[in-house]
């Protein structure tokens, strides 16, 4: 079966439109079982207005509730390629996440959250193709682990998720490798990597509804033009920006070259000092 790439936005929006699909995405990599689960995905568009470039993109915010009554927020971002406004873009979108109340059942309230990311990327330190940095509770005078959880703790600080789609493989054994093959970078059968060829069996529902959705975006003329907006819209600024960093680098070595020639005045000069006298 040919499936639509799902890194990019039009795509993962309309997978995750599927709550039986937004309930296991989200309850596999949490390890968790999802009672109830709404995604609303957030409007933003970059704008560069020297390059006369606007490019829309989504952000994922899922409210969600555990099998335990628990009720997070949880922050889904696709991150293509590693660009400094992409990274600091999402700080601030978090600090202002975490500023904001949120309303559940006409009730104000404040929901701890929980942050995943799918990386386009790699990330040269980290092997894995899944990463879970997640907190723990110590005692710092008896050099001990807490058990308990601290509700106002667990607003104030958030566990995190990191996919790498490059790095997985096609290992296909547990809940999690069978999500992970939904974003396996291989086996595309178009030089612009938007459609690739599925190529496990389907064992759980839960993947074959995620499938026959992406199958539906990868073979309609209509969504198949979306994602080669997106994706085109998104190499120029990956080249914009390319440029930018390598004017960047370019001027800290002109400017180090320029404090190396002035080190190296200066010593000379203080060498003749120190033979005048």
């Amino acid at each position: 079966m040919v499936i639509a790439n799902p890194i990019y936005d039009v795509v993962f929006k309309r997978m995750m439109e599927n709550e039986r699909v937004a309930k296991f995405f989200i309850g596999t990599l949490l390890e968790q079982s999802i009672e109830m689960v709404e995604v609303k995905p957030q409007e933003f568009t970059y704008t560069d207005e020297l390059a006369g470039l606007s490019v829309f993109r989504l952000d994922f915010i899922a409210t969600i509730k555990t099998d335990t009554g628990e009720l997070k927020k949880v922050l889904i971002e696709i991150q293509k390629a590693k660009n400094q406004i992409d990274l600091m873009r999402f700080r601030n979108y978090l600090a202002e996440q975490y500023k904001k109340e949120d309303n559940v059942d006409n009730e104000k309230v404040i929901l701890p959250i929980t942050t995943i990311y799918i990386l386009g990327f790699t990330l040269p330190e980290i092997a894995t193709s899944c990463l879970k940095v997640e907190r723990n509770y110590k005692d710092q005078i008896n050099k001990t682990t807490i058990e308990t959880k601290s509700d106002f703790v667990e607003k104030l600080t958030h566990d995190s998720y990191i996919v790498q789609v490059e790095r997985i493989t096609d290992r296909y054994q547990t809940r999690l490798d069978k999500l992970l093959s939904i974003f396996e970078q291989k086996n595309f059968v178009d030089d612009k990597k938007i459609i690739k060829e599925f190529t496990h069996v389907v064992d759980i529902e839960e993947i074959k509804i995620a499938t026959d959705i992406l199958h539906h975006s990868g073979t309609n003329s209509e969504e198949k033009k979306k994602i080669e907006t997106e994706q085109e819209a998104w190499r120029t600024v990956n080249a914009m920006f390319e440029d930018k960093e390598k004017k960047y680098l370019q001027k800290l070595k002109e400017k180090d070259q320029a404090l190396t020639a002035k080190d190296q005045l200066i010593a000379e000069l203080m060498k003749k000092l120190n033979e005048k006298k």
